[in-house]
């Protein structure tokens, strides 16, 4: 069965770059490894931190997103327990293998100034918790084992979420998904859609995938090997 198998990156809105990539590689120690114009978007840069090699915290900035300012209890959930409106990132965990990672990465945070609270013990994690630059909600944890599904799904709040058993069920072993290719679906006003200017998205849902794709594309990096 075809399924994600991690995180590839996670994308946070900035209008201020270099103090996020600052941040990130100074405090957490994550590397650098892209910063360009992001393609296809005016105006517009994508830098990448590295995780591992298939996995990273990507960071966009926009000359408009200086307009949008964050607001505790809306955009950012201000903490671990926080509000913020559905659909925004409430707070971004990062792995670390050990409680003695754990530890070690609650001291490297604190000596570049920034408060950390925890490690709480969460059952199926151990968890330390400080803030990021411009408000991010931000956690390393760990997990001793697997996460045990028979321990960790609560029939309460199972009720409560409105889920019923055969939904529960399918939740916890999803089907495989189709054999062969699938047409894009027909435009629903009530389905799920990305915010483009209505005409252009119209167009973007009958062309055929390989015009798209041709268009889309971007796979020259910045620096040639050659030059770098």
């Amino acid at each position: 069965m075809t399924k994600p198998n991690g995180i590839h990156h996670l994308a946070i809105s900035t209008d201020n770059m270099k103090e996020q990539l600052t941040f990130f590689t100074q405090v957490l120690g994550m590397e650098l490894v892209a910063l360009y114009w992001m393609h296809g978007v005016e105006g517009a840069w994508h830098g990448f931190c590295k995780l591992n090699d298939h996995c990273s915290i990507a960071f966009v900035f926009t000359p408009e997103n200086k307009n949008a300012k964050p607001v505790i209890g809306q955009t950012h959930a201000g903490h671990g327990g926080g509000a913020s409106a559905p659909g925004t990132m409430q707070h971004l965990s990062l792995n670390v293998d050990t409680d003695e990672e754990l530890f070690a990465m609650r001291d490297r945070i604190r000596s570049h100034g920034v408060p950390v609270f925890g490690p709480a013990d969460h059952g199926m994690c151990k968890s330390i918790y400080f803030a990021g630059p411009q408000g991010q909600t931000l956690e390393v944890a760990t997990s001793p084992e697997p996460i045990d599904a028979r321990q960790w799904i609560d029939p309460e709040v199972v009720a409560l979420a409105g889920i019923s058993d055969d939904e529960l069920s399918a939740m916890k072993s999803p089907p495989p998904g189709p054999d062969g290719p699938v047409k894009q679906p027909a435009y629903d006003p009530a389905g799920y859609h990305m915010h483009y200017p209505e005409p252009m998205y119209r167009m973007m849902l009958q062309a055929p995938d390989e015009v798209l794709m041709a268009r889309m594309s971007y796979t020259e990096p910045p620096v040639p090997l050659s030059q770098s």
